[in-house]
């Protein structure tokens, strides 16, 4: 049973379903900002849209080859206000196989509702990795307890660069009732 400081995500994808554990206790301002989306039913008609794998034709110019998924809200959400940026070494959340994190533009202070899957280790994303120009990494908030092959199902998907075509729709996102 996941501790009261989680609350469990469903995503309902085209693919399938995706559970995610989004951890309250140690990353308290991004869960929230992710919860108060699924809450306002941004990632309803989402979808993901990126996949990122570490094959030589597609991250070419990064240093640093990362395994994610990418997602966005709906199509014409206006977005709040970026979340405060949780670093993981402050949180202790580290991109491991199934975390969940919040992209961002290239400053921190910039995330709002796009969010991304690791598909196995990604330290070049943690505070300090190499994946960022700024070396602050991204904030991890939470983790796939269920539904990883769909995560790979995702990523191995057909694509152009880096773009899923096509992309794997979100057809609702909801926080389940324990």
């Amino acid at each position: 049973m996941l501790a009261l400081a989680t609350a469990l995500v469903a995503l309902y994808t085209s693919q399938g379903e995706i559970d995610i554990a989004v951890d309250r206790a140690r990353a308290p301002q991004t869960a929230a900002n992710f919860l108060a989306y699924v809450r306002r039913g941004a990632f309803d008609g989402g979808r993901f849209f990126r996949t990122v794998t570490t094959r030589p034709d597609n991250q070419p110019h990064n240093r640093a080859k990362i395994d994610v998924i990418q997602a966005d809200s709906r199509p014409g959400l206006v977005a709040g206000p970026p979340v405060t940026f949780e670093p993981t070494s402050r949180t202790g959340i580290r991109h491991l196989d199934g975390t969940v994190s919040m992209a961002r533009d290239t400053a921190v202070n910039t995330a709002t509702t796009n969010f991304f899957i690791c598909i196995g280790a990604q330290p070049s994303l943690d505070d300090g990795g190499a994946r960022s120009a700024d070396r602050r990494g991204f904030a991890a908030f939470g983790q796939v307890v269920r539904g990883m092959d769909v995560v790979r199902r995702i990523h191995a998907g057909p694509r152009t660069a880096q773009t899923l075509s096509p992309a794997v729709t979100i057809r609702r996102a909801a926080i389940r009732e324990r």
